[in-house]
């Protein structure tokens, strides 16, 4: 993987981190955990829309609205699972 590659990357997980915590009010974390969630949220979102049949090209935009999408999932399960465990305590 070349030093270009991660950063576009890095760019790609901190566009959708900041833009699932904008959307999902409530569930953001923060600058730097954002963009981990982001970058997770691309890996899900590269593997569950393809399963659900949806399928976008393959530009930047698309990798942010992909990765968006992943992280706006991963954040509500997030949440889900914060809300429940405070339920345990």
């Amino acid at each position: 993987m070349s030093g270009e590659s991660l950063l576009i990357i890095l760019l790609v997980g901190a566009i959708a981190g900041w833009l699932a915590g904008l959307i999902v009010r409530g569930y953001g974390f923060g600058l730097i955990p954002d963009i981990c969630v982001g970058i997770i949220g691309a890996l899900i979102g590269s593997w569950l829309l393809p399963r659900v049949g949806i399928h976008l090209g393959a530009g930047l935009i698309d990798q942010i609205i992909v990765a968006t999408i992943g992280a706006i999932v991963l954040l509500i399960l997030l949440g889900l699972f914060h809300r429940r465990r405070s339920w345990w305590r």
